[in-house]
């Protein structure tokens, strides 16, 4: 049975860059995914950096904002060790809102500001306003992180189901199939699939092709939808919130639901083609917020992300790898402990 400092199970974005901020430390790691690394939530998301926005729970909205700076020389880490463009966009995003006032990091927005900046989209009675935000594909991301770490020297063991993780005093052993592996510290980042109290949160969106190229240049934030442009000139729309297990079905009814709101939004959508819909799972918790940090000796978790993964990805493998490697803190991480749900996640 050979042995690693540590083991990861799950190779979403959160494993994946816990891994290689791990490797950075000259750690030992080895990466265990019970199906293909990246084809869940991590590449179903919709990618945008919303550090500031207002359904973020407080007390996670300055981890937010702390992870959304990150972003740029995380995304210069992943490209240059992957040779990967993972279209990130630095255009901001224009947020409309009905019945109440944005918050004040948001710049209203006159008529002739958002003509200006979007012409195409049509706000109906919502006040507009503009955020300077970033977004990212993550399906690219996740190709990108991927090779990066399989560059960095990690090893990734796809269809590898963890059945069982014991602690036995310095160190982990786990069970996967006909294997036995063991580790110093192990790290739960299953997502969706980490164990209660996380649960899976639905989400399902699509991709449209305007007729007309360039039709938008900046993420529309709306009550409705959320409208996301990509480089190659299909716009994502999403997203559903739906608590159905793990059913991750598309329903041809919500996708036309979802078309409807994007051509309230911007009428040209109207005639736009659908080329892609799909469904992924969010890792939902009871009060929103991550679950970071030890649940028993040597037995780690980090998950429960909900619609934040991507966004919360570098810092959340800055803590994560801080806590491991016994270094202090970037951001205190207590209100994400596994201690407050009982049973904890194991």
């Amino acid at each position: 049975m050979k042995n690693w400092d540590v083991i990861i199970v799950g190779g979403g974005i959160i494993g994946l860059s816990l891994a290689l901020e791990l490797r950075e430390g000259n750690v030992g790691v080895l990466v265990l995914d019970s199906g293909e690394p990246g084809k869940e939530a991590s590449s179903a998301a919709a990618g945008m950096l919303a550090g500031a926005d207002p359904e973020t729970p407080t007390e996670l909205r300055q981890f937010a904002t702390a992870s959304a700076e990150l972003y740029p020389e995380f995304v210069h880490k992943l490209e240059a060790a992957s040779g990967i463009d993972v279209d990130f966009r630095r255009q901001g995003t224009v947020a409309l809102f009905e019945g109440f006032d944005a918050p004040p990091i948001h710049r209203k927005l006159s008529q002739e500001e958002l003509r200006l900046l979007e012409p195409a989209l049509q706000p109906g009675r919502c006040s507009a306003f503009f955020l300077a935000e970033d977004s990212v594909d993550p399906d690219l991301l996740m190709q990108a992180a991927i090779n990066a770490v399989h560059n960095a020297g990690v090893e990734i063991r796809s269809y590898m189901s963890v059945q069982q993780i014991y602690s036995f005093g310095s160190h982990v052993e786990m069970v996967a199939g006909a294997e036995r592996f063991a580790a110093r510290v192990a790290v739960n980042c299953r997502g969706a699939w980490a164990g209660v109290p996380v649960r899976p949160r639905k989400g399902q969106m699509c991709y449209l092709l305007p007729q007309k190229a360039g039709l938008l240049s900046h993420v529309v934030r709306a009550p409705q939808a959320y409208l996301m442009p990509r480089s190659s000139g299909q716009i994502l729309v999403g997203a559903t919130l739906e608590d159905v297990g793990f059913d991750k079905s598309v329903e041809a009814g919500t996708v036309e639901k979802l078309c409807r709101a994007a051509s309230e939004l911007v009428p040209e959508l109207a005639s736009a083609t659908v080329v892609k819909s799909w469904a992924g799972l969010r890792p939902g918790t009871p009060d929103n917020l991550p679950i970071m940090g030890e649940v028993e000796s040597g037995i780690l978790i980090s998950s429960g992300h909900f619609r934040n993964g991507i966004l919360l990805a570098p810092l959340a493998a800055k803590v994560m790898a801080e806590l491991i490697m016994g270094k202090p803190a970037t951001i205190d991480i207590v209100p994400f402990s596994p201690a407050r749900f009982a049973p904890a996640p194991a």
